[in-house]
């Protein structure tokens, strides 16, 4: 019987989150259900409706009393259009969604959560255990969850690890020309050079100053390694994008590293490069970023905790090091781009068994009386 699913999430720009979503929405849609997404809008908002998805555009995530006025829209939404199914994937989403639920009473749709990161643990973060099903995205998520919030029934949280498509990331994939041509346009000095890149958004806590670090430490070891920073800075976070380029100044590095600003073509950048990191300074849920250029057959360089974990120890575990432990990351890059190492281990992590495990919840769900 098709199911309607409605996923509500801050917006759809860039991110795991946001892919995530629009992969499920996606699959939702294929098998001939139906898909919606609550967001404030984003660069992804055309491609979702390109999959046959509805979009509806309602600033759910704004940390503002003001977001209370969108609990109304969203129980008429529910109602309207006959949900079985309301995925959180974000807190405060994840309680907005909670409020417009309320008194629904026997037409009330089933409620999902998805855990996407080690969030502070309080009351405001509890909101993601309040799913009749508790969707962790990794192994070590679901010890987070289990862990820090006890009253959280076990026999209702799922591990569904996240995956990516061997079709979308194939091994061995090389641009085109025309990628080819356009970006060494764009970068003409980054034509003959080793690159080595630090894919992701910019933020204190993805790891972009242990990355300046690591090159400057190259540089002076004399491996003329050119380091890129592949990710945007949202409009509160330019202050940290000056003060980075100021430490690439300050470093002596600042022409061996190139920012690309926020892009739609990482698989083509990480294909072209010699080596990818994983740098965060605390533990990542799961690590997209990395499977992404494990199985395009790019060796992978990242701190041994959290997701990043989990991901190289199935796949490439010579590519861990220590948390914080810019030297030897650095050693190990320099290793590598002497001799490359051939990444060769088949992927568990794939996307197929991601939407199969989460549709799986949502049929689990929607097979069981509705609670008043």
């Amino acid at each position: 019987m098709p199911l309607t699913v409605v996923q509500l999430l801050p917006a759809l720009e860039q991110g795991g989150v946001e892919r995530g979503t629009l992969e499920i929405a996606r699959e939702l849609v294929r098998r001939g259900h139906r898909a919606i997404v609550v967001s404030a809008g984003g660069r992804l908002v055309p491609e979702l409706e390109r999959a046959g998805a509805r979009h509806v555009a309602l600033d759910i995530g704004r940390k503002s009393p003001l977001v209370l006025r969108h609990v109304g829209a969203l129980r008429r939404l529910f109602e309207s259009g006959r949900a079985d199914i309301v995925h959180a994937r974000s807190r405060l989403p994840a309680w907005i969604g909670l409020l417009a639920l309320r008194g629904m009473g026997a037409a009330r749709p089933r409620f999902v959560t998805t855990v996407h990161g080690p969030y502070g643990v309080n009351a405001y973060s509890g909101v993601m255990t309040r799913g009749e099903r508790v969707i962790a995205i990794s192994t070590f998520i679901r010890d987070y969850v289990l862990r820090n919030y006890p009253r959280t029934d076990s026999a209702n949280v799922r591990l569904v690890h996240r995956g990516v498509s061997a079709a979308e990331f194939p091994r061995g994939h090389r641009p085109d020309r025309a990628w080819t041509e356009k970006w060494h346009a764009e970068f003409p000095a980054l034509r003959d050079a080793p690159l080595i890149t630090l894919p992701g958004r910019i933020t204190r806590w993805k790891g972009h100053e242990d990355f300046i670090r690591l090159v400057q430490h190259l540089r002076s070891r004399g491996v003329a390694v050119h380091g890129l920073i592949a990710g945007g800075a949202e409009p509160r976070r330019e202050g940290f994008l000056r003060q980075l380029h100021e430490q690439a100044r300050a470093a002596g590095v600042a022409d061996a590293i190139t920012f690309t600003g926020a892009r739609g073509d990482l698989r083509e950048i990480m294909a072209v490069s010699r080596v990818v990191l994983s740098l965060a300074n605390k533990p990542e849920a799961f690590g997209r970023t990395a499977l992404e250029a494990l199985c395009l057959g790019v060796p992978v360089v990242a701190f041994d905790h959290g997701g990043a974990h989990e991901v190289l120890a199935a796949i490439f575990p010579r590519g861990l090091v220590p948390p914080a432990g810019v030297e030897t990351a650095a050693l190990r890059v320099q290793e590598f781009l002497a001799a490359p190492p051939a990444v060769t281990v088949a992927n568990p992590f794939t996307l197929e068994r991601m939407l199969d495990g989460t549709l799986a919840v949502y049929a689990e769900l929607s097979g069981q009386a509705r609670k008043s």
